[in-house]
């Protein structure tokens, strides 16, 4: 049996008494609900994702209905939310579910990584909250917690190593793994934050590693993102958003949102290749419109 001041059993009783209400954390939200969420959360913010998942689950609240709803209608759903490509996995993963496995979310992770869109950590959150396995969570959040308090390490390294997996495992109680992932996971959102971290009001900071070593600024040297202003990916965003509010969007409504004619261009092209937009006589649509 853990120990009270053991840091594990310390982040869940934390969490038990400041965890956000939100929506998908609601008992009696489906499997679905929760892989739907584990979908829109992936480098979206909660707030974003908040009212769109409500609204989301009123029109699809089943796999079933999503699979039936046409394509064209889910990009639309989608917007505001980023990404779009994630909404075609999820439109094809309803689908999936429905031909593969009755409409019924899987439950082992061997079979939700059979789902498109759906990596090792997708299926472990889904697992975990869906299913309450005690599976390995490890997100962005989760990781810096766990580099700090146990490794005295500012920041974790940019992707998951073998051995970083092995010790989270060693963290996750058999019967709470479930509540250990969303508890950690909620304390590096709200306390252990990435810049200008809030240690004085962290339950674990008499036993957090990188605390006691003066907090250093050792963080593993990562590659510089790219600026969206101006960016491929905002030129994608911009048309994509363009088709979706036209309808049928005219070569000229195209050229007006976006001024660069070669960027425009490439990233008209990527749309169209990615079955994201597709091109008609009058201009461009979306799928199934």
């Amino acid at each position: 049996m853990a120990h009270k001041d053991d840091p594990v059993t310390v982040v869940v009783a934390w969490f038990a008494e400041n965890k956000r209400e939100l929506p998908w954390r609601d008992p009696k939200v489906t499997a679905w609900g929760i892989l739907v969420s584990e979908f829109m959360l992936q480098q979206t913010q909660v707030d974003r994702v908040t009212p769109k998942w409500l609204a989301w689950m009123e029109l699809w609240p089943t796999p079933d209905a999503l699979s039936r709803a046409p394509l064209g209608d889910v990009l639309r759903a989608w917007q505001g939310l980023g990404y779009p490509r994630r909404a075609m996995r999820l439109h094809a993963t309803a689908q999936r579910i429905v031909s593969e496995f009755g409409g019924t979310v899987p439950s082992t992770q061997a079979e939700l990584l059979s789902l498109p869109g759906v990596g090792h950590y997708t299926a472990a959150a889904i697992a975990a909250f869906a299913f309450h396995q005690p599976t390995v969570v490890l997100d962005t959040n989760i990781r810096r917690v766990i580099a700090r308090a146990w490794s005295a390490q500012a920041l974790p390294s940019a992707h998951v190593t073998k051995s970083e997996e092995s010790f989270a495992a060693q963290l996750v109680p058999g019967r709470d793994g479930a509540q250990w992932s969303a508890a950690v996971m909620e304390l590096g959102a709200l306390i252990c934050t990435a810049r200008n971290p809030q240690c004085s009001q962290c339950p674990i900071q008499a036993s957090c590693a990188w605390l006691a070593s003066g907090q250093p600024d050792n963080a593993p040297v990562r590659r510089k993102q790219p600026t969206f202003a101006g960016s491929d990916r905002q030129a994608r965003g911009v048309l994509l958003r363009t088709v979706s509010e036209a309808h049928l969007a005219s070569e000229s409504a195209i050229e007006a949102v976006w001024a660069d004619a070669l960027q425009r261009e490439k990233a008209m092209t990527s749309l169209i290749n990615d079955g994201l937009v597709i091109r008609v006589n009058q201009g461009y649509c979306l799928p199934d419109s």
